[in-house]
């Protein structure tokens, strides 16, 4: 039976620029009529996954550069430089039936996502094939050199991030896999804008006599507590990795752990924004997925002493109380959540958790029960 995994996270980040525009501004979404600071899917989305696949050992890469990467491998294997770029670009153009469109530097017209360790096989297949590419080197229409079948099979090879998240490729469409989990754009619960910091460094090997700054400029941050919220087809994700039950529960313990841990890295080292959730709610459901975010369509206001996470947290609460009224709990298999303050009680989270790990633990334990792949 499909369920899925809903993951929710109130999070108050300090002065930081986590997801920039065009123009370098934190971007923005208006939403109940007020302007929030927003922070895109794509962004956290990367830091989730760098963090599973660090978790899992197996790295995936979505790049434009696997030919001039087949050539890099094939010029330190002492192939020569020009023979070595032919074979890089024939790794494109042989692959599916009409190829795969290259660039005047070499790169893919699109970007590909694949293991990393495909390289070095896609190197194996030149290797195989050194004395036709040595052939058909220089001619005006070499036509496809490699085996199709093999590139594309190699192609096609799947990492655990990608049997999560997905993968698309209108030119390989045997490459495609159906994203198991969806991530929201995270957004404040709360009116916000950015603001602008003029800043100055100083030069300092200047004269003693010479004044001013070696370097100014502007640049805008932003702050607030965030609204995030993703979530995992946890048939999909089984499928995907080939019915195998034990590595989904890894793979989906991993995601929600880096979902509620991870953090887009912009402009880190001159923001520091290193905050967790101070609340984690999460829902294992059968019917569909179910998003609380428009708990926050009215805005959040602040406490008469300030700060808006305590509003936030009980917004969400009362919020999925009446969620709860109007949908029963027939599909819903669990529901709990952890609070940063444990005097805080919120009955229409479900069961109450000393930490991250014990909801996670419980919720995986839900989702995918130890003895389902056993029977």
């Amino acid at each position: 039976m499909t369920c899925y995994l809903d993951l929710s996270a109130l999070q108050s980040v300090p002065a930081a620029n986590l997801n920039r525009d065009d123009l370098g501004s934190p971007k923005q979404v208006r939403y109940g009529n007020a302007t929030r600071i927003r922070v895109s899917s794509q962004s956290w989305k990367r830091a989730i996954r760098l963090g599973v696949e660090q978790d899992l050992g197996e790295k995936a890469a979505r790049t434009r550069l696997v030919p001039t990467k087949v050539q890099d491998a094939l010029q330190s294997a002492g192939w020569p430089a020009d023979l070595a770029a032919f074979a890089g670009s024939q790794v494109a153009a042989s692959a599916g039936k009409k190829g795969i469109g290259t660039e005047s530097a070499g790169h893919t017209s699109v970007l590909l996502f694949l293991p990393e360790a495909a390289i070095d096989e896609l190197a194996a297949v030149c290797n195989e094939h050194r004395d036709a590419l040595e052939a058909a080197q220089g001619k005006k229409k070499p036509g496809k050199v490699l085996p199709p079948d093999r590139i594309e099979a190699i192609l096609k090879r799947r990492t655990a991030s990608i049997s999560l998240l997905g993968r698309m490729l209108a030119e390989l469409p045997d490459t495609n896999v159906d994203a198991a989990a969806q991530v929201a754009h995270a957004f404040t619960t709360h009116a916000a804008e950015p603001q602008r910091d003029y800043f100055t460094a100083v030069d300092d090997w200047l004269g003693e006599a010479e004044t001013g700054s070696g370097h100014l400029d502007t640049a805008e941050f932003s702050a607030g507590v965030f609204y995030r919220y993703a979530t995992v087809n946890v048939a999909d994700l089984v499928t995907n990795l080939n019915g195998d039950a034990k590595t989904a529960r890894t793979v989906l313990a991993s995601f929600a752990e880096h979902f509620l841990l991870s953090l887009p890295q912009a402009k880190k080292n001159s923001t520091a924004p290193h905050t967790v959730p101070d609340l984690a709610y999460l829902a294992v459901r059968e019917h569909r997925p179910l998003s609380l975010a428009a708990a926050f369509e009215t805005p959040v206001t602040s406490e008469p002493d300030g700060g808006f996470s305590q509003p936030s947290r009980k917004a969400l609460a009362d919020y999925a109380a009446n969620i709860n009224r109007l949908t029963g709990d027939r599909n819903r298999r669990f529901h709990g959540h952890t609070v940063i303050d444990r005097n805080e009680k919120y009955a229409s989270l479900g069961t109450a958790c000393d930490s991250f790990d014990q909801l996670i633990d419980a919720a995986v334990e839900a989702a995918l029960p130890t003895t389902e792949d056993q029977k």
